[in-house]
């Protein structure tokens, strides 16, 4: 529906001032641009002036024509000449002087200012006090409410979660029915916080939760309640909540609550620096010591950061249950994709399953991006359906980047990436890591990559041994061990291998307890359970003596690597060479050839 046009006297007042400026700078456009004094002059002295009329600093006349009916008029600019007088009488010219009033003028140069600056404060100031008004209204929350029509979302759009779909199923039915956890004198928790890496879909279940019971849906990012002004922020908090509790039933999703939830004291610049997001979170913590959820608003909200998050946001009646959403499993894979591939033209040959298994670790949105990425792969080739190959040039592409064929490397260089990567494939099969080596390659990808070995697991891993750790530490440095076994000397080649293989031996040696040196003590305390990265920046627990130990344990455990790769590859050296002059042939080799030359040469 249109809104109804108001008569806005701001902006009539801000116009007419516009026009009375303008007429007074234009001025009449239809006068005759005036001539010279001196024309003026000659035009008296050959008896060619009519009539004259002498007003303020200016002379205006008509001048003798034949035509009566169209006199010719001119004007001029008034000069101080004393015997202006006796030549008009001396000529027979008519002539009088007016008097000009400068009343308006004068009153014009005090008024417009006057009318522009009431105009000013009327659109600014007098806008304040009003709640409706786009402008200074800084304490309205910015919350989007979808309504029911407007929320499609059900559970089954969101596959890969089983059981956070289990425990929010409550949510639902006490949303269409709140009498029934009344009945036993139970109550519903305060908050519910989701909790899980990025892309795991918690937007999407918090979606689903008010598609499923038809209500209003909240939805807001923890964000847009920092504000510059102190104050400003809170304000929007209550805001919220009223609004909220007036379309009852309703859902209030809070997403990034880690941006308005950070743990108070954390800010070693001084208390007053973050005076204004302390002051937000106090009134949130307020409104949920307050809150009832028996009034039909549920308050949900999420995070893949909860070890930064306040402990009083955390504690029982408020956000008193968490729901941790982690990466799917193969099976959950497997149904993410069946989702997303449900408007794509797919091969009836295509097995969901097997890119399952070479997507370990991929979030849902990962999954998503992956099968938009195989359409385009299919789109470009000209393909009627997605293929296999498809898929597979995809993940390639989403984990190495983009193939640079236009990066032509030497032969020489191309022998020795050849032989840093079987190397990688050598050690993964004779290790028996529970993976398969998928592909081995030695096209350049990226920005660094010159060549890539891709492996997938058998299945889904939640735990790992010490030896298999080991074991994948060999298989990082076989990419070394090979060039130094077949060119009896080492590249740049290796960097993210060793990057890669000295975070894992660290941590071995400081999070799992895998160091006889050290003991179970664990040195790493500050890592995020969902991102490999630290979180704080605070100073080593631990004194320099055990920080030495720590390097010598990591460097032991990749020493004691290395060796077990350069063993490996030694005793499966024909394998490697043959898998070598195979691959600088092809460039590209499959699981199925490298497994036939496994099963010939090992």
């Amino acid at each position: 529906m249109t809104p109804q046009t108001r008569f806005n006297p701001a902006v009539f007042i801000f116009l007419l001032g516009i026009l009375l400026l303008g007429r007074s700078l234009l001025g009449d456009n239809k006068e005759t641009p005036p001539i010279p004094y001196s024309q003026f002059l000659i035009y008296l002295k050959d008896l060619k002036v009519e009539s004259v009329v002498i007003s303020g600093d200016t002379i205006q006349g008509t001048l003798k024509t034949l035509d009566k009916s169209k006199p010719e008029h001119f004007s001029t600019l008034k000069v101080e000449d004393p015997t202006l007088t006796p030549q008009l009488a001396q000529a027979g010219v008519r002539f009088e002087s007016v008097h000009e009033s400068t009343f308006f003028k004068d009153t014009f140069a005090w008024v417009f200012p006057l009318i522009l600056m009431a105009g000013f404060w009327w659109f600014i100031f007098g806008r304040m006090n009003r709640p409706q008004g786009p402008l200074m209204n800084y304490g309205k929350s910015k919350a989007k409410i979808y309504v029911e029509h407007d929320l499609k979302t059900r559970f089954s759009d969101a596959a890969g979660t089983d059981e956070a779909k289990a425990e929010l199923q409550e949510l639902v039915d006490f949303l269409k029915d709140p009498s029934k956890f009344n009945r036993l004198g139970g109550r519903l928790p305060t908050g519910f916080l989701l909790v899980g890496p990025p892309g795991t879909g918690k937007t999407l279940l918090a979606r689903a939760i008010a598609g499923e019971a038809n209500v209003a849906f909240f939805s807001i990012n923890g964000s847009e309640f920092v504000e510059m002004f102190v104050g400003l922020g809170a304000a929007r908090v209550r805001d919220l909540f009223e609004q909220a509790r007036e379309h009852s039933p309703c859902i209030i999703f809070i997403d990034e609550l880690d941006a308005l939830g950070k743990a108070r004291g954390l800010n070693e610049m001084g208390s007053g620096a973050n005076d204004e997001k302390e002051q937000t979170l106090n009134q949130l913590l307020a409104e949920l010591d307050g809150f009832d959820p028996s009034t039909g608003v549920i308050l949900l909200a999420a995070t893949n950061r909860p070890e930064v998050l306040d402990p009083a946001l955390l504690r029982s009646g408020r956000f008193d249950r968490q729901i941790v959403i982690d990466k799917p499993d193969r099976k959950g894979r497997t149904e993410i994709l069946r989702i997303h591939l449900k408007k794509v033209s797919i091969d009836p040959d295509l097995s969901l399953d097997s890119i399952a298994g070479l997507t370990a670790g991929f979030s849902g949105a990962d999954l998503e991006n992956l099968a938009n990425e195989a359409a385009i792969v299919a789109t470009r080739r000209g393909a009627q359906t997605v293929e296999q190959k498809d898929f597979t040039a995809a993940i390639e592409r989403i984990i190495g980047g983009l193939e640079r064929k236009s990066r032509i490397l030497s032969g020489e260089e191309k022998k020795r990436v050849a032989y840093h990567e079987m190397g990688h494939a050598t050690a993964s099969l004779a290790l028996e890591l529970g993976e398969t080596v998928h592909k081995v390659s030695v096209i350049p990808r990226g920005v660094g990559a010159l060549g890539y070995t891709m492996r997938r697991p058998t299945e889904d891993r939640y735990l790992v041994s010490k030896q298999e750790l080991e074991a994948k530490l060999a298989v990082l440095l076989a990419g070394r061990a090979s060039e130094a076994v077949f060119f009896s000397d080492i590249s740049t080649g290796a960097a993210d291998d060793l990057d890669k293989a000295t975070d894992i031996a660290r941590s071995m040696v400081t999070r799992f307890g895998m160091s006889e040196t050290l003991g179970l003590e664990t040195f790493d305390r500050e890592t995020s359970p969902f991102l490999n990265q630290r979180v704080l920046s605070r100073s080593h627990d631990y004194s320099e003596h055990t920080s030495q130990i720590i390097d010598q344990e990591t460097h032991q455990l990749i020493s004691t690597a290395y060796r077990l790769a350069l063993k490996t590859l030694k005793s499966h050296s024909k394998f490697l060479e043959e898998s070598v002059r195979a691959l600088l042939s092809k460039e590209t080799l499959e699981e199925h050839e490298l497994k036939e030359l496994w099963a010939h040469y090992s």
